[in-house]
């Protein structure tokens, strides 16, 4: 099998190319990404079971409103392979606009979107199309930045430049977190739930416009159009792909299974627990989440050090198997009352910020480099397909009526399939 290390180093005709530049980009376009994502993630537990699903009690409400979540995670491949298609018939620039297009759409339409006492059935069916839509948009709005940043990375330093991007997760939830704890504590819950929610998707729709197009404006400059072709970052036949580096494209999805299992069990997960079976107050809650934000941004600047001590992959299957420990503790601190949730949030936070910190594209080396581009996109959209699209609504589900032991177990699974990756892929490059 063709192989390629992580990131080759860069020669001197790219050496003048600056990655804290191109670092800048990946930040700002990750940021507002999981922006988007957490006000969703939020929304799904504090308004969406209320606004949409009246007719349910609050566990079953929250469940649908999980299911619905689940839609921009199963749309993101498609939502890649069409714009795929789409740039290398008419072009980066296109692409990125039509993503642009589909996503301010989208969310925008939630923004406006009556809820069930006004439209009935027909507005879980918009919210349905708008969400679906959404992880359509995230898929198109693939830019190479990621991987024109490690291949442009020292290297003695790919660790800490992979790491860059991966810190718009605790600064994306951080801000949507603390927008929904002040709407939460300033408005009474009837005005929060009629009028109060929509500003959090006003603000997600301004900040991602803002920033594709501010990445838009990147990707055109020649310069990096010219490095990104020089590179082999564009866009190959996905069908092509699948054929060619189909066992790469599982590798790589899996091998960083714990890290994304892990994500929405520490974030959106527990707000749906604490909401549903314990008395400690939302905005509280919300407030203990954000200072685990920062814990964990902390965690994604380590990994970076630690992996270029250490190597990415050492990373990655350390801090598996810490999480699996973690898994053993959880239903206990779950069920400890406030002081065992908040240790929970916190330390999960810290376990994610050092695991998540080197889990993009951690064996997309493996890639030939013709087909790196459009690898890393697809190997991104099934790590949080498998990961983490279900997570909320599998770990809500069996934990409500099985208990939280089934939380171990799938946090365990994360872990297995994590180690088990790494593992196969060491036996490949060795082969």
């Amino acid at each position: 099998m063709p192989h390629t290390s992580d990131a080759a180093a860069p020669d001197d005709d790219h050496s003048r190319i600056d990655p804290g530049e191109i670092a800048v980009g990946v930040v700002i376009g990750r940021a507002s990404e999981y922006f988007d994502f957490f006000v969703y993630g939020i929304a799904s537990v504090l308004v969406f079971p209320a606004v949409f699903f009246p007719f349910e009690q609050r566990l079953e409400g929250t469940l649908w409103a999980f299911v619905v979540f689940s839609f921009a995670f199963i749309a993101r491949p498609f939502g890649t392979v069409i714009s795929m298609e789409i740039q290398r018939r008419f072009g980066r620039e296109t692409k990125l606009t039509l993503a642009l297009f589909v996503l301010g759409t989208s969310t925008a339409g939630i923004a406006f979107l009556p809820g069930y006492a006004s439209l009935g059935f027909t507005s879980i069916v918009l919210l349905s199309i708008f969400r679906f839509g959404q992880g359509l948009a995230f898929g198109g709005s693939w830019d190479g930045l990621p991987s024109l940043l490690a291949l442009n990375a020292p290297a003695n330093r790919r660790g800490w430049y992979a790491m860059l991007g991966q810190l718009g997760a605790p600064i994306g939830f951080f801000v949507a977190s603390a927008l929904f704890a002040y709407l939460y504590s300033s408005l009474t819950l009837e005005d929060f739930l009629d009028w109060g929610w929509r500003y959090t998707f006003y603000v997600a729709f301004a900040i991602n416009v803002v920033a594709l197009f501010a990445r838009l404006r990147l990707v055109a400059a020649d310069e990096y159009a010219r490095l990104l072709e020089e590179r082999e970052l564009q866009p190959t036949s996905v069908v092509e792909l699948v054929r060619s580096q189909g066992s790469n494209l599982l590798i790589g999805a899996f091998a960083a299974l714990a890290s994304y299992a892990l994500f929405h069990l520490i974030t959106v997960f527990p707000l749906s627990w604490i909401t549903l079976y314990s008395n400690q107050a939302i905005t509280e809650f919300l407030v203990i989440q954000m200072i685990g934000a920062v814990l964990g941004a902390g965690g994604i600047v380590a990994s970076g050090l630690i992996a270029d001590r250490i190597g990415r992959r050492s990373t990655l299957g350390g801090l598996a198997g810490l999480i699996a420990v973690f898994s053993g503790f959880a239903p206990t601190l779950l069920d400890g009352g406030r002081i065992g949730q908040d240790v929970f949030i916190l330390l999960g936070f810290i376990l994610l910020g050092l695991s998540y910190g080197q889990a993009a594209g951690a064996v997309t080396g493996n890639f030939e480099a013709k087909y790196r581009y459009t690898g890393a996109a697809l190997t991104t959209d099934l790590a949080w397909l498998i990961g983490a699209a279900f997570a909320p609504l599998v770990a809500l589900g069996l934990s409500a009526h099985f208990g939280l032991a089934y939380v171990s177990v799938y946090l365990l699974s994360g872990a297995a399939g994590t180690l088990a990756a790494l593992g196969l892929n060491r036996a490949l490059v060795r082969d």
